[in-house]
């Protein structure tokens, strides 16, 4: 690895160079061979996703001994672990179960057609503008709400998620041998101390400016896939994508569209061009590869993507840019619900239940009995307090569409707020076993617990609420109630692990709070000359 500071204000580049093929694995695209390589996350914002990254750098240089090996499956879970916890302190993940399960099915449909994986994909959705996707440890991928919002189309979407799963399935930034000859312990653990100090709740300056230290205070830090990575990605993305059914040119526009950004400094760059270098030349192989495959599968039109793409821009994007996108999309379709549904959100959204009220049963007067729009009109209601209103169309949704976990989700809501708890309770349940890490379930079903007396439950969920939440020591008085008041013994055996890990996260952060403080009061200077380590 190579670690520099470059000529332009606010960059140090930090260049990993793999080779194509490594010996004792496989090819990239067959299954696994005898030797598992460590994943690390491969982008970096200027904020949270950067500290991220830094942080299980060090995880895997800790993990591994002085004589260099490959780790295994298990240590690669362990590490996929940590960095969860990490990506939930440092990252604002977006909790929408239409959102989510969309990129979600769209993910696995081209993880269908890869050759048997050893870890089991999960994809994630982060509330950040900027125009990034990256992969992590374990198999888990994220895109950023900002790159969502500017696809046009399902195939959109694909193109980008297949080229991340790409790097998965091809283990790129896997090799820890050079990593570790390249940079020392004690410069790395510099960096990641800081990084982990902003991610524990101080601000991002604070946190790089600790971080980089004796280095360079205050610079700014960027990890990127090498050339010959993104090739190989492309490569085999191009693969797959015509496999799941879709067409590459999904791909290149939304590479033309990052290339079209315009900046006018490193901190303006879109993050995508920090982390996947080489945009120009793929764009040119992409085009050419096209060109030379003429059967290629139609383009989807979808009605899932215009949905969820509705829904991000409704509820995820700043209210003037959902407002302009919405009328826009209006004036191009007159015939389209869907703009009349994110209007809706996007009134709901700002407190505008009247409006949205309005707006939502003109959609629904399109396409009554539609159970999206039966949710979104259950969820006008429940947002007004008409909570009769609600728990009538509600029920009518869940009957239509028994898989539909929004509407469970309002409809077990709106039994809470009528004192139906039992029966809210049992509704809530039903979306819990489906999406056991969803937030605002975990909450409503401790509240819901402790209406109904059943305290050793409530503080089960609450706990694992706020342990998802990041907030330590609140999970720790909920998990420790919970013990206290008895629970079955694999519910206890899951409470112990939780409150082990928050116990262990409070002492380190408590730690790097510490360290942060006697940066503070000992700033180091900055070099004179930009630093150049080899």
């Amino acid at each position: 690895m190579v670690v520099r500071f470059t000529g332009r204000r606010g960059a140090l580049n930090m260049v990993w160079k793999q080779r194509t093929h490594l010996p004792g694995s496989r090819r990239c695209g067959s299954p696994s061979g005898p030797a598992h390589r460590p994943m690390i996350v491969a982008a970096a914002t200027f904020g949270g996703t950067l500290r991220l990254i830094i942080v299980t750098m060090l995880i895997i240089t800790l993990m591994l001994p002085g004589n260099v090996r490959a780790i295994t499956i298990h240590e690669e879970e362990e590490l996929s672990a940590e960095f969860m916890t990490m990506a939930r302190e440092a990252l604002t993940l977006v909790d929408d179960f239409v959102i989510t399960d969309y990129v979600t099915r769209i993910g696995e449909k081209i993880v269908r057609v890869v050759p048997t994986q050893p870890f089991a994909y999960r994809f994630f959705v982060v509330k950040d503008h900027t125009f990034n996707a990256f992969a992590g440890p374990g198999a888990k991928i994220f895109i950023h709400t900002g790159l969502l919002a500017a696809m046009t189309s399902e195939a959109d979407l694909a193109g980008i998620l297949g080229h991340e799963i790409s790097h998965v399935v091809c283990r790129h930034i896997s090799d820890s041998i050079e990593r570790q000859k390249k940079i020392g312990m004690a410069t790395l653990a510099g960096i990641a101390a800081g990084l982990l100090l902003g991610a524990a709740g101080g601000s991002a300056a604070l946190g790089n400016a600790a971080s980089v230290g004796s280095m360079a205070a205050g610079q700014s830090l960027a990890l990127s896939y090498s050339r010959d990575d993104e090739m190989q990605a492309d490569q085999l993305g191009l693969d797959l994508l015509t496999k799941a059914g879709y067409s590459p040119a999904g791909l290149l526009e939304m590479l033309k569209k990052i290339r079209s950004q315009q900046w006018f400094g490193p901190k303006q760059i879109p993050t995508y061009l920090l982390t996947h270098p080489a945009v120009d030349d793929r764009i040119a192989y992409i085009g050419s590869w096209i060109e030379t495959h003429p059967k290629l599968p139609a383009p989807v039109v979808s009605t899932d993507f215009t949905i969820a793409h509705t829904r991000l821009m409704a509820l995820y994007e700043s209210e003037e840019i959902a407002r302009k996108a919405l009328d826009e999309a209006r004036s191009s379709d007159a015939r389209s619900v869907w703009p009349l549904y994110g209007k809706s959100l996007l009134a709901m959204r700002t407190g505008k239940n009247e409006e949205a009220a309005i707006l939502m049963r003109q959609a629904l007067e399109r396409q009554a009995f539609d159970p999206v729009m039966l949710t979104g009109m259950g969820r006008v209601y429940f947002s007004s307090g008409n909570y009769n209103e609600a728990l009538s169309i509600l029920d009518s949704a869940v009957s239509l569409a028994p898989d539909d976990s929004e509407a469970k989700f309002y409809l077990g809501r709106t039994q809470m707020a009528l004192g139906k708890y039992r029966e809210a309770a049992e509704t809530l349940q039903s979306v819990f076993r489906r999406y056991p890490e969803h937030l605002d379930t975990l909450y409503n079903l401790g509240k819901t617990y402790g209406a109904l007396e059943k305290e050793a439950d409530a503080a089960y969920y609450l706990g694992v609420y706020y342990k998802l939440k990041a907030d330590y020591r609140n999970a720790v008085f909920q998990l420790q109630r919970a013990l206290d008041l008895g629970v079955d013994p694999l519910r206890q055996e899951q409470i112990e692990r939780l409150l082990k890990e928050s116990k262990k996260r409070i002492h380190l952060l408590s730690r790097e709070a510490e360290r942060r403080q006697r940066n503070l009061s000992s700033p180091q200077p900055l070099p004179k000359q930009p630093l150049l380590m080899r």
